[in-house]
């Protein structure tokens, strides 16, 4: 007697060795890969210069980058660079931080959203970035800061090849994210 398979059944079985095939397939593939290349030094992030460095336009878009000692930004390619030597930076503090994006219409739409959908809509209009602040000793020994914005994870990357240099380096807690989190439970209560 042939016993006839529904095609559901079917459907479900071939399913089924396709994706043990699939699996199989993957790890091979993995196990071929060569290892990762190590990160390149001295990277160049693009970064928004919120302010401190003299010469420098408060919000000028450039590039910062580690080469060999020195810290530098540079806004253009032919626009002469800023730069400071890193056994001057007396301290680096990373942050993250993040902002409302959209402006007066998304706070229209948020405003117009029926049974507090302008809530929902808060949580996905949220743009989040890094912050670094330098503290340095310029030529003549004057203290001065500046801080940048990176984007998101480029704070660390940018950290570590400081930390490599030999500045120090030091990461800020998010205690007031825990605190508005805190606020917001209670709120809604």
């Amino acid at each position: 007697m042939i016993q006839r398979i529904a095609p559901r059944k079917r459907i479900i079985r071939m399913l089924a060795g396709l994706t043990v095939v699939i699996c199989c397939r993957t790890d091979l593939l993995a196990q071929n890969q060569s290892p990762a290349d190590p990160p390149k030094a001295n990277t160049r992030s693009r970064v928004t210069h919120i302010l401190g460095f003299e010469g420098i336009s408060n919000n000028a878009q450039g590039d910062l980058s580690v080469q060999g000692d020195v810290l530098r930004f540079q806004k253009t390619e032919a626009a002469a660079p800023a730069q400071i030597a890193v056994s001057s930076i007396q301290d680096v503090t990373i942050g993250a931080e993040d902002k409302q994006v959209g402006g007066v219409p998304m706070t229209l739409v948020k405003t117009a959203a029926p049974y507090g959908g302008g809530r929902v809509m808060s949580l996905f209009s949220h743009k989040k970035f890094d912050t670094v602040t330098l503290e340095y000793l310029d030529a003549n020994g004057g203290f001065h800061g500046a801080i940048f914005q990176l984007s998101k994870g480029q704070g660390q990357v940018l950290g570590s090849e400081l930390e490599a240099i030999g500045a120090h380096v030091s990461v800020l807690t998010t205690e007031t994210s825990k605190q508005g989190t805190q606020e917001a439970t209670n709120e809604v209560k």
